[in-house]
Order: C-alpha cells, then structure tokens, then sequence
C-alpha cells in the first residue's frame, strides 16, 4: 500500500506546483501591464505646453500645410519646437509660434525620417510627441473621412427607405388610381348627339340616384349595374358621365386593366377600396371602360395568375351583390365584345341591364357634323352637312370628329382659310379609304390600263343594279387600294334582303368580269374582292337560308368544334352561287361593254370620273339601244 500513496503524494505535488506557477505567471503579466499603464499615465501627464495641446487638439495646426522639404529645412536649422506624429500627418511648431503641418498617411515620412536612434551624448533639438489618438484629417483624408461617414449613414438609412418605399408602393398599389372627380360631370343627356335608345334606358337609374324613394316604397329593387355594348367610338364614355351629370353625382372612371396587380391580393384590395370610396361619397357612377378585360374564372389551375384573376372577380361579385350596401352606387360597365364577360357578371343582380349603344342614325350624322364644325370657320354656304351623313354611314362619333378636324388639315394644307365641301369630301374619303400615295408613279401602263377598267366595272355595276349611290371612280391609289370605286348608301341598313346581297356580289365581282370581258383573263387585283364575295355567299347559304336547295339549317347553331366539320357542303354551295352571280354580271357588263369603255378611257384621261358622268353614259348608252330597237321594229313592221 506505501507505493500507492507516494504515488499519489508525488501527483498531488506536481500539480500544486503547477498552480502556483501559473498564479504567479498570471501576478507578474498583471503587474506588468499595471506598470506599462501607470508609464503612459506618467508619460502623458508628463507632457505640457504646446506638446500637450497636439495630443489634445489638433485643430491649430491644421489650417497651414508645408511641404517636407521645408519642415527638413526647419530641423536643420533648429527652429523647430515640438513635432507630432499622427496616422496622417506631422504636425510641427517652431520656436517661432509658427503652427503648421505635413501631410503624411500612414505615417510613412514618419517612420522612415523622423523616429531613427540619436547618436550618443547628442540631445534633441525638439520634442517628439506621439499623437496616436489625434483627430487630425487633412487633405485627401477629410474627404475620405467624409466619405466614410456618408457611407455609414447611407449603409442605416438605405434599408429603411428600400423597406418605407416598398410599404408607401403597396399602399398606393392597393388604392389603385381610382379617384372622385373634383366636381360631378357637366355632361347632360342633352349633350349626346343620338343614342336615344340607351339615354331612354338610363332613364331609371337617374331616378334611382335622384329619388330613390320611389323604388323602395314601392319594395323595387333598382338596377345594381349597366352593362353597354357597342362598338368602339360609338359615344358609351359619354352617356356614362351625362348620366353622372343629370343625377348630380359624383364620378369614378377605371378600366377594366385598374384590378390587374404585380402582387399577390393587392387585386382584391383595390376592389374594396373603390366600392368603400364610392359609397363613402354617394351618390356614386362607377365607370368600368373596357370591362372585358376583367376576363373569365379558370377552373383549370393555371396557376397563380387565373386562380388571383378568380380572386378578383369574386371579390367584385361579392361587393355588387350587396353584402354591404349598395344603396347610391351605380356600376356603369362599357365594352366591345360582352361575350368575354363572366357569365356570373351578367346575371340579374350585377349587371341587371344591357343596353346597346348603335352607331348615329343619318339625321345623328348631319348633327354631330354641324357640332363639330362650328369649331372650324366655315364657308356656311358651301357645305351640305345632310349629303355629308349620307356619305358617312356605318361611321362612329368619334370617326365623324376625325372626319371634321381632317377637313382643316386638307383646307390648310390646299393654302385655303376657310373650310369648304370639297375639303369635307377629302376628308372623307381619307376616312374611308384613305390618303392619296404616290403608288401610280410606280404603276407601268398596262397597269393603269387594267385599274382603270377594274374600277370601271365595279362603278359600273353598282350604278346599273342601284346598289347605292355612285359618288365617283378614281384610279389614284389611297391607302391599300391601287382604285377605288366610292358608293354610298341612301340610308342605313340592318336588314338585307336576297336580292341585294346578290347584287353587293355581283358589284365586288364587277372588277374582275370586266378585265375577263376586254382582256380574257383576270389579275390578282380582284384578291380583296374575292375575300369578301366569298364571305357574304357563305353567310347566305349557312346563315341566312339562301340555299338554292332550300337547306335552312344554319351552322351557327353548331358548337364551334363541330361547325369545321360541316363546312365543306355550305362551301360547295357558296361557290356554285358564285358562278352563278358571276355569270349573270359578266353578261350585265357585255351588255353594256361601251359604257365601260368609255369609262375607263375617262379615268386613263383624268383619273377620276364623278358618279354623274357614269349615270350620263349609262342613260346615253340606254336611250342609243332603245332608238335601235324602235328602228328594228319599225322594219319589222315595214315587212
């Protein structure tokens, strides 16, 4: 057991030993830092005069800088005091009182000039100061330093404005840009030129807005939403902010694209924010323009884009089925194609009304013309604003504006001060057709020859079946027309019978029968032609029942899938119809081949020929072939 317990004696030794070693490792460091500090303390408390105003303020010595070479000139000769070295500079005072520095970065003169050993028994000629802590920037230094701490502050404050940035676009997103009109609309019915079929349909939501009494004493709910329809131009802007004005309340227009967003639910807030912005300030219309671009609910799963698009329109469901009240808020929604509307949009509760808004009347016509051209100095006299709107049908309001402010830019460019009919025929004709180019100087001289004679034909034709109003033939080209032959209807159609779609073929097929009647063969300027003939046959016989076979089954009441599937029987029967117009105008224009020569010698000779010269040739020509038959028949009688 004895050997155990040196053993255990001789470990317990060492390790008391080893503790005592390290206490006083641990003591002897401790002292020896207490020492180095207690020399500094004594040190910089053994600094004074002007040796001890470096270390604490540097500023003096700052404002006057010296080259090297002078402050080595200044040792030299003993004039110099204190020296203070920094990180960036030697600052130096002469015996004189002199203050100035050099700039030195990263102390390298310092080391290398100044700090070397003395030789023995030589004393200092000045006082060497360490300015470990001095603030002392110069030069350069003051700009990096400045740049530093704009740096610091921009590394704060640059996340802080990313993030108050990020938040200020949310919110603005989410409130989207629909705005109050700083006062209600000054537009009344009155002001809208036509559509009085959809101002006498607005008519009860302008009762609703202004007394709404009468429909809920009556337990009459009013209409929720307006839905209108038309093409573009046609004046549906107008009637929604005439009918904000006749009502006396205030106005909110967006589009259909306003509840589009780039982040996910900022759509829906939109939708809440209008209906909460809209009721807060009731009476309210809510325009919608280009509502279609609300778009339709996928149950597809697409992706994130349908399934936020579902969310929108839900969102807008909800707030037109009034789980809060609508009571005061009219939705006025306009759009071109309603059939791209959801179908739960349209269900009686949301929009709850369609009304269409059709193109201007003839009588509507002449009207907006004379509204818009008061604007131009006119010659009163000269114009014919009736004969105008007769020459303008199936154009819009907005085409019709165009139209008038044309007729200045022709008259002004003619070098005319006032606006007369002849600048409102050109304008016109650019609206229809198209601007005069510069296409026939490129045009060889059977081309002329073979245009002049195509649009012979289709004036000709038309003059001779009644189709409309010839109002001229011309061979220059406008637009993407290399001629034109300008007909115009005496009033406006919706219905067309038999007889005169066959007739609107046989003039579209006029240009190409009469190259076939005077040069045997057609060119491929009856392209167009073609293409619209074709589409009016076949709309005849699988639409409209004008079979020869007396087929009245319509290919519009097939799904679009299985409606290819039966085209070929209705393009059979279309192209026989064709033929057969195309025979019945081929002879129209045999028959009357010297009219049509004449025609086209006209138009080779002065480029346009007006309608009333192309009625004086068929009448002539008439009057020629009756005076033969009465010749002929007095022969026969003879013999």
């Amino acid at each position: 057991m004895k050997p155990v317990r040196n053993s255990l004696r001789s470990r317990v030794g060492r390790y008391i030993a080893y503790g005592v070693i390290a206490a006083a490792l641990v003591t002897g460091v401790g002292v020896l830092h207490w020492s180095n500090e207690r020399a500094a303390q004594s040190r910089s408390a053994a600094l004074t005069g002007v040796a001890s105003q470096m270390r604490h303020d540097a500023a003096a010595w700052t404002h006057r800088e010296k080259d090297a070479s002078e402050m080595l000139t200044d040792i030299r000769e003993r004039n110099v005091a204190t020296i203070g070295v920094s990180p960036d500079a030697i600052l130096v005072s002469t015996s004189k009182g002199e203050k100035y520095y050099v700039a030195d970065h990263n102390g390298a003169f310092s080391n290398a000039l100044l700090l070397g050993d003395l030789k023995p028994g030589a004393s200092a000629p000045y006082q060497l100061v360490w300015l470990p802590d001095a603030n002392v920037r110069v030069g350069m230094a003051r700009w990096t330093e400045t740049f530093d701490r704009s740096r610091d502050v921009l590394s704060l404050l640059l996340p802080v404005l990313m993030i108050g940035g990020l938040l200020w676009f949310m919110r603005r997103e989410m409130r989207g840009g629909a705005q109050l009109l700083s006062t209600s609309p000054a537009l009344r019915f009155d002001d809208v030129i036509g559509a009085g079929e959809a101002k006498a349909a607005l008519t009860d939501v302008r009762a609703f807005l202004t007394e709404p009494a009468q429909f809920t004493g009556m337990g009459v709910r009013a209409p929720c939403g307006i839905l209108m329809t038309g093409g573009p131009g046609v004046g549906k802007t107008r009637l929604a902010q005439a009918l904000a004005g006749e009502c006396g309340a205030n106005f909110i227009a967006i589009t259909g694209s306003y509840f589009s967003a780039k982040y996910y639910g900022v759509g829906i807030q939109k939708v809440k924010h209008l209906f909460e912005l809209a009721r807060k300030n009731a009476p309210t219309v809510i325009f919608i323009d280009e509502a279609d671009g609300l778009g339709k609910r996928t149950d597809t799963g697409g992706g994130p884009v349908e399934a936020e698009s579902n969310r929108i329109i839900n969102q807008l469901l909800a707030e037109m089925d009034g789980f809060a009240s609508n009571e005061g808020v009219i939705i006025v929604a306009a759009t071109n194609h309603p059939d791209n509307l959801d179908e739960a949009l349209r269900r009686p509760g949301r929009f709850d009304r369609t009304v269409q808004v059709r193109l201007p009347s003839v009588e509507d016509r002449a009207e907006i013309l004379r509204f818009y051209a008061d604007n131009l100095k006119t010659k009163s006299d000269d114009i014919d604003f009736d004969q105008l709107a007769r020459l303008t049908t199936g154009l819009s309001p907005a085409t019709l504006s165009m139209i008038v402010n044309q007729a200045g830019l022709v008259a002004r460019k003619a070098g005319d001060r006032e606006v007369g009919a002849t600048h409102f025929m050109e304008a016109i004709k650019i609206a229809r057709i198209g601007d005069v180019n510069g296409a026939e100087r490129a045009l060889s001289d059977d081309e002329r020859t073979r245009i002049a004679v195509h649009e012979a034909g289709h004036g000709l034709v038309a003059a001779l079946l009644g189709t409309g109003v010839l109002e001229e033939v011309t061979i220059l080209p406008r637009g993407g027309a290399l001629g034109v032959a300008l007909i115009t209807k005496m009033q406006d159609k919706h219905l067309y019978r038999e007889t005169e779609l066959r007739n609107e073929i046989q003039v579209l097929l006029g240009g190409r029968n009469a190259e076939l009647l005077m040069f045997d063969e057609a060119s491929s300027g009856a392209a167009s032609d073609l293409q619209e003939a074709s589409r009016i046959s076949l709309d005849m016989v699988s639409k409209f029942g004008f079979n020869a076979d007396g087929n009245l089954f319509s290919l519009a009441a097939l799904p679009q899938q299985y409606a290819g599937l039966q085209l070929k029987n209705s393009i059979e029967h279309a192209n026989a119809l064709l033929h057969d117009l195309s025979d019945a105008c081929f002879a129209l224009l045999q028959a009357n081949e010297p009219v049509l020569r004449a025609i086209a010698d006209q138009l080779l000779e002065s480029e346009t020929v007006p309608g009333e010269t192309v009625y004086r040739l068929i009448r002539e020509h008439a009057a020629v072939i009756a005076e033969a038959e009465e010749e002929a028949a007095k022969v026969v009688l003879a013999a």
